[in-house]
């Protein structure tokens, strides 16, 4: 790949070359991305790595992780089920794809247009219908690495040497596009199917190197621009189309880590990628059909959709509906096509159970009479007070008989005991059973709350974080349904609806602040003993790197039953952020600051969540949120004229000062101090309990 004329008005708008002498690591830098243009000789230096760590990689398990976790893209496509993207005119014709150059030129038009109707999609639905789309779409020319309009280019003959396309910000001084302004690039390549992490066990090195190599080019160009870019700096995302399939390359890095030697270029950008780089791949899907249509629906075109949004981000800073605002409008709209289907519903306590009622088929348009669907009692689960539900754990079966049906405001949950047993008290969580029909919203909630948590619980109980504060893994399994179980001995469910369905059993038991706070038993001491029994459930388990991510009051309750003294049990870990890519929770109330800005937690973020519970528990006023940008704008106008502040210290002069330290840390990189918090909180539970003493974590 050869450089061509210079844009002379901007750093890295083209190639551009120029002499090296003696000087400061900015210009370096700068030269280092002039002089780094050809993907042969990049890849070249990636083939010993590539080949060992294919070599490393256990059998049949891909050497890279996805991009995006199965329940992300499932709330994503429930936020787009709204949204109407644009009727795509020009598209690829895979029958005769990459046959001819009049096929070419028809696939990149398609790419452009499918970019340009995603974009446009997403910014309409998630940023605003009002203003308009601050961003373009152009082929890039590869002999000069500038963009071009497709039409354009191929009319003038560049299509040969075209080689992706990008997303970028409209920038009218500059109508090639400026690399820093470059949001995503989709490279348009025959060979795609190669590097199907799932179908193929190697991925194509020249597939995969060139991804790399643009991905390296995006992330210099943006560390040498002076615009800032709101969210992730550090990440880019490449896609990889051909005329039928898609897929995503994720790569993430401190580029300052990179050794800019302009006289060793591939070298060091080689070696930057082996150990400064996380990089993942997602399978690759298909995106448009045999025809030529996309396929918005399915799971290539969503996660390629994802990815976009993610870039848009980058650069727009957070939408003004978030994905959960979306998303949470699923559960009606599925309802709604349930009554036009004449599904019945066989909801029990709020959970999703649906059966599918069959009609007779005609050939011909016949007026249904509206009916009442009748469904089989023995094919609904109802769980009611004095019902015994039983439990296969590990090969044991145990009996739980239920006593009381709660809800979390959202989702239902029981309180059992055991039936050998019967004076014990325990929580039990039932999941969605894998028979439903279709999933629902609600079904999202309960895997994060049976089955996450039930990975969430294992994983502390395998570490050791033990507290009186933090709640216990009791039983875990799948429900036993009445009659026979025709489960396959290689593994699945039988067509029993009940059938494989999960179940989580934790103890201790006791009464959600939420509904102390509405029977007003919530006073002075019982905020304070919250603030500390939580601090020490967070400080136990950050000891192991592990956050909540969902402190509310329905996940916070107080254990009376055979104590001397009640005392405060942080539950609901089912959004607990055990690594880097896990999300927490939004809850426009409760989430920190942090979190609502980047959709991560910063060490501080649980004590902020802590914090904003305490203060509307206290008799805080809970203001009418309906967006992130309006949450924040709340956050911001409390902190800085310090009414969160003054609230608590109406209720106490510690958790006014706890306040104060959490808002001089938040969004810092600094970590939380709970051992000194811990102490002047027992202090001061000890001078309302006249010197009674408290335990502390172990």
């Amino acid at each position: 790949m050869e450089g061509g004329s210079p844009d002379q008005e901007s750093v890295g708008s083209g190639t551009k070359r120029s002499t090296v002498s003696s000087g400061s690591r900015p210009r370096n830098r700068k030269e280092f991305f002039y002089r780094f243009i050809d993907c042969e000789i990049f890849t070249a230096n990636l083939e010993d790595w590539f080949q060992s760590l294919f070599e490393k990689s256990a059998t049949n398990k891909p050497a890279f992780d996805g991009p995006f976790e199965l329940i992300e893209l499932q709330k994503f496509d429930y936020a787009l089920e709204g949204v109407s993207f644009q009727q795509l005119i020009r598209m690829p014709n895979a029958v005769y794809a990459s046959t001819s150059d009049a096929a070419e030129a028809t696939a990149y038009l398609a790419v452009e247009d499918f970019l340009h109707a995603t974009v446009k999609g997403l910014w309409e639905a998630f940023w605003s219908q009002d203003e308009p789309m601050p961003f373009s779409v152009a082929c890039l020319y590869k002999e000069n690495l500038k963009f071009y309009q497709a039409e354009k280019a191929i009319a003038s003959g560049k299509l040969e040497s075209l080689c992706g396309t990008g997303v970028l910000l409209k920038n009218p001084r500059h109508p090639h596009g400026k690399w820093d302004n470059l949001l995503e690039l989709a490279l348009l390549r025959p060979d795609i199917r190669s590097l199907d992490v799932e179908t193929e066990p190697r991925p194509s090195l020249h597939v995969l190197g060139e991804a790399l190599f643009y991905a390296l080019r995006m992330l210099t160009s943006r560390s040498l621009s002076r615009q800032n870019i709101p969210v992730g700096s550090n990440t880019v995302f490449v896609l990889l189309v051909d005329s039928q399939y898609g897929g995503v390359v994720k790569v993430e890095g401190d580029v300052n880590k990179l050794d800019f030697d302009v006289n060793n270029v591939y070298e060091c950008a080689a070696d930057w990628i082996q150990r400064h780089a996380r990089i993942a791949v997602s399978p690759v899907d298909r995106i448009w059909n045999k025809l030529g249509n996309a396929n918005w629906g399915d799971i290539g075109a969503l996660q390629v959709t994802f990815a976009t949004f993610y870039c848009i981000m980058q650069f727009a800073g957070l939408p003004k509906h978030s994905i959960e605002d979306l998303a949470a409008d699923h559960g009606s709209r599925l309802q709604t096509r349930r009554m036009e289907r004449k599904l019945g519903d066989t909801r029990v306590n709020g959970g999703g159970l649906f059966r599918f009622q069959q009609h007779g088929v005609s050939p011909e348009i016949v007026e249904v009479q509206d009916e009442s669907v009748k469904i089989d009692s023995e094919d609904s689960l109802k769980l009611e007070v004095g019902s015994v539900l039983w439990l296969e754990d590990s090969n044991w079966e145990r009996g739980y008989q239920i006593n009381q049906v709660k809800s979390n405001g959202e989702l239902p949950y029981y309180i059992v005991s055991p039936v050998e047993d019967p004076g014990k008290s325990l929580f039990l969580y039932v999941g969605s059973p894998p028979s439903q029909l279709e999933p629902a919203w609600e079904d999202m909630n309960l895997w994060y709350q049976v089955q996450r948590q039930t990975k969430v619980l294992t994983i502390m109980k395998q570490k050791g974080l033990s507290s009186k504060y933090l709640p216990q893994l009791s039983a875990s399994g799948r429900i036993i349904h009445p009659g026979q179980c025709r489960r396959p001995s290689s593994g699945g469910n039988c067509d029993h609806p009940w059938c494989g369905t999960p179940i989580l059993v934790t103890s201790p038991v006791g009464q959600t602040v939420a509904d102390m706070v509405s029977e007003g038993h919530f006073g002075a001491d019982e905020a304070i003993r919250c603030c500390h029994d939580c601090l020490s459930a967070l400080s136990t388990a950050s000891s192991d790197g592990i956050r909540h991510g969902d402190i509310r009051p329905e996940n916070v309750i107080c254990v009376r039953s055979g104590e001397r003294h009640p005392y405060f049990v942080l539950i609901g870990w089912g959004h607990a952020i055990l690594e880097d890519r896990d999300r927490p929770a939004m809850n426009l109330h409760f989430s920190s600051t942090y979190a609502l800005q980047e959709g991560k937690l910063c060490s501080a973020s649980d004590a902020e969540s802590l914090v904003y519970m305490l203060y509307f528990a206290s008799g805080g006023a809970l203001p009418d949120l309906d967006s992130v940008e309006g949450a924040l704008q709340w956050r911001e106008t409390s902190w800085s004229r310090r009414l969160i502040q003054q609230k608590l210290g109406d209720v106490s002069t510690v958790l006014k000062a706890f306040a104060d330290y959490v808002d001089s840390l938040c969004g810092t990189p600094y970590p939380m101090d709970y051992d000194i918090w811990l102490r002047r909180l027992k202090r001061s539970i000890h001078e309302e309990d006249h010197g009674k003493e408290i335990e502390e974590s172990t």
